[in-house]
């Protein structure tokens, strides 16, 4: 069965882009800046010593975008078929967010207990995940998923200290992180707080 995610379209078409954008540019600074890019390649056509951008590679790869072909021996309807790899998709996609987020190793699963914490810990991420999508669609707000992570990345702070004095600087919010606590009720810290203590002199 042949199936599409709109989201997953999208997102090929933002990657492609990320890349024939700067590519174009790249032609018109001077075509030796395309040797050593893979990426670049892949939508270059060559005439002799020129180069140029593939627009026919570009159309026919987007052809398939958020195109998948699935293949089962189940009895299941093509419905359930597609939305049960659509969750598999989805723990594996929390999977790897909660990793990379807790900046966890390599876990090498032996004892029953590892398992059970893992599979917990999975299943916790994906309660989580379900419930703040839950608020932002209370709240009206329709957002990819990996760009509210992105978004929510990106608000950092840093500590510094001035005169003998420590104080939080908190970046600004971008794109869907200010809409996103404001949905689930999270108040944004301020700007900068002043730590308690003094700084080392």
């Amino acid at each position: 069965m042949i199936c599409r995610n709109e989201e997953e379209a999208r997102k090929d078409a933002h990657d492609c882009e990320a890349i024939v954008s700067p590519l174009r540019e790249a032609l018109r600074c001077g075509e030796k800046s395309l040797v050593g890019n893979k990426g670049y390649r892949r939508y270059l056509r060559t005439t002799g010593k020129t180069f140029s951008v593939d627009a026919d590679r570009i159309e026919q790869e987007a052809r398939y975008d958020g195109t998948w072909v699935l293949r089962t021996s189940t009895t299941l309807s093509t419905t359930e078929v597609a939305l049960t790899c659509e969750r598999l998709r989805t723990v594996e996609e929390m999977l790897r967010s909660m990793k990379s987020l807790l900046s966890t190793r390599p876990i090498w699963r032996k004892r029953d207990e590892t398992i059970r914490g893992n599979v917990f810990c999975a299943y916790l991420a994906l309660v989580l995940r379900k419930a703040l999508e839950d608020r932002l669609e209370a709240a009206g707000l329709d957002e990819e998923w990996a760009g509210v992570l992105a978004d929510l990345d990106r608000l950092t702070h840093v500590d510094v200290e001035k005169d003998g004095k420590r104080f939080r600087i908190r970046s600004t919010t971008q794109g869907r992180a200010g809409k996103v606590l404001k949905a689930i009720a999270v108040a944004i810290p301020p700007t900068v707080t002043k730590l308690p203590g003094e700084g080392v002199a």
